[in-house]
């Protein structure tokens, strides 16, 4: 792919890549300044503003890791968007969630669809435990894309969250009003909705098995 970047503003961007997949955050500034092997903090930002110009990265000020890869950059490295895997959820009951955003992934290719690319700035991944999900597709120990999203519709699989844990359900919305969250096992029973009962996001994709849930 042709780019305006030069070799070594590719290389900046390759190395904050992979500190990001490898460590979990990207770099701090002092970190690249050893790894390009520049002698001021200056001439490391110049590389990040040359950067952030072009569109391949977008810097949060203040934050010493604040560097995020945007789709163009990802592009021009020739490798699959980043997401954050976060913990652990149920297929089953609540459980505890295991909320680790230092580990990350790379999004496969086989979820390059419309809907998928539109959400790359708000995605990341879970793996659940159990089987009361199990009639929509999504086995004990799959892997779930999750889109971050508070817009829900009755039929939508969502990841729920209460004091007592995670767990991912199918939301239901019956006309009436009454809504609650409903297993696609028939050995388990629906849970009500309370007012502590948050939702993180709604699943779009199985990575294990690589099928689309939108």
């Amino acid at each position: 792919m042709k780019t305006n970047l030069t070799k070594k503003q590719e290389d900046v961007l390759n190395l904050i890549y992979n500190n990001i997949k490898d460590v979990g955050f990207p770099p701090t500034m002092s970190e690249l300044k050893e790894k390009i092997n520049v002698l001021s903090n200056q001439s490391v930002l110049n590389f990040l503003k040359a950067l952030e110009q072009k569109g391949c990265i977008k810097r949060e000020e203040g934050q010493a890791r604040g560097i995020k890869i945007l789709p163009l950059g990802f592009k021009i490295l020739r490798k699959s968007p980043l997401i954050p895997v976060a913990g652990e959820s149920s297929a089953g009951s609540y459980i505890e969630t295991e909320q680790c955003f230092s580990k990350w992934m790379a999004l496969p290719s086989l979820t390059e669809q419309e809907q998928v690319k539109q959400s790359e700035d708000s995605l990341f991944a879970i793996q659940v435990h159990g089987d009361s999900m199990i009639n929509a597709g999504i086995n004990d120990k799959d892997v779930l894309l999750i889109k971050q999203t508070q817009q829900f519709k009755s039929g939508d699989i969502v990841v729920a969250r209460s004091d007592d844990g995670t767990t991912v359900k199918r939301f239901i919305a019956e006309s009436n009003g009454r809504a609650y969250l409903q297993p696609e096992n028939p050995a388990y029973k629906i849970i009500p909705i309370f007012e502590d009962t948050y939702f993180d996001g709604k699943v779009i994709f199985n990575l294990t098995s690589t099928k689309p849930l939108f």
